[in-house]
């Protein structure tokens, strides 16, 4: 079955490129950049990775970021996890990145889009990869920031494939960004955010009704709400699910406790992504080979898995023909 899987062709829709800084990459921009890290090896910073939630987790992912100082450094980070992703048989990926947090240290807006564009196309031309940008907002910053940040990125507008909103998600609700992404709706960006991981769900109903958005992040608390789930299906919301990303941040204790089952049962629109693969235990082979182990999935469920993120992707019309293709040969 890993073969198998290893050979699917994948599109991975909810993956922060901050979190996909290993810890070797870290220390090796850390000595580029001289950055001073609190930890003295590679073990010692794995070690940390030990969260009690999303709270936890955040305070060392921000503290990670801190060696991404110029665009040869947000290059070599997406390049890093591009070449990872395509050994393990994904073939577009979407990034989340997360401007207000490098803008706090000191980043241009122009320093963080140079490096990652770079990256974009330097992958579409050496690994037939292709990508796609979604620039997030963070949730616990304030919503007029956010509002600036939009504006501030206009020369930039038509290569951000999407708005995001992302972050601790308690006591930060959707409603609160209405007019920020009203706004990127009015400049035709598409639109999704984060709700229903640790926050409750009526945060997913906001994000649809007040943001419009065309894709809740996580959404996995919306089996409390059956109503909501009938809407969900009825609608045909696609939910980019992270499996080890909800464990590791104990939105389930184990796999095995994790709602996947009961949200593919109910008819939901569902794939599977890594969120934040270097904190979180894995990339998209590992998510995949933990649903296998624990559910014990048919071929024919992560086939249906893989072309419902081929199907809802941010890519052009014959990009999306060419991986449909794919899929069907790689069956």
């Amino acid at each position: 079955m890993r073969d198998f899987l290893k050979r699917l062709p994948k599109a991975e829709l909810h993956l922060h490129i901050e979190g996909s800084l290993e810890p070797e990459l870290m220390f090796a921009l850390a000595r580029r950049n001289g950055v001073e890290l609190p930890y003295d090896s590679v073990e010692a910073v794995r070690a940390a990775y030990d969260f009690q939630d999303l709270s936890s987790f955040l305070e060392l992912y921000y503290q990670g970021m801190s060696v991404l100082k110029r665009s040869e450094d947000f290059h070599d980070l997406a390049m890093d996890y591009f070449r990872r992703a395509h050994a393990e048989g994904v073939v577009h990926v979407e990034m989340h990145f997360d401007p207000q947090a490098h803008l706090a240290r000191g980043i241009e807006l122009e320093v963080v889009m140079e490096g990652l564009s770079l990256a974009q196309r330097e992958a579409e031309r050496e690994l037939g990869m292709s990508t796609a940008l979604i620039m997030a907002f963070l949730r616990d910053r304030p919503a007029d920031e956010a509002m600036r940040v939009l504006e501030s990125a206009a020369p930039y507008w038509e290569m951000i494939d999407a708005v995001g909103l992302d972050s601790a998600e308690r006591g930060h609700p959707p409603s609160k960004f209405v007019e920020v992404f009203q706004r990127a709706k009015m400049l035709g960006i598409p639109r999704v955010a984060h709700a229903g991981e640790e926050g409750p769900p009526e945060y997913i109903r906001e994000a649809l009704d007040l943001l419009d958005v065309c894709r809740i992040d996580h959404g996995v608390r919306c089996l409390e709400d059956p109503a909501l789930v009938t809407r969900l299906r009825d609608e045909g919301v696609v939910l980019t699910v992270c499996p080890l990303s909800n464990v590791r941040l104990k939105v389930v204790e184990r796999i095995e406790d994790h709602p996947l089952p009961q949200l593919l049962e109910a008819g939901l629109r569902i794939t599977l992504n890594s969120d934040d693969p270097a904190y979180f235990g894995g990339g998209m082979l590992d998510n995949f080979m933990a649903c296998h182990d624990a559910f014990g999935w048919s071929k024919e469920t992560f086939v249906q898995l893989a072309g419902t993120a081929i199907e809802s992707a941010f890519m052009s019309d014959k990009r999306r023909l060419e991986l449909h293709r794919q899929l069907a040969e790689s069956v």
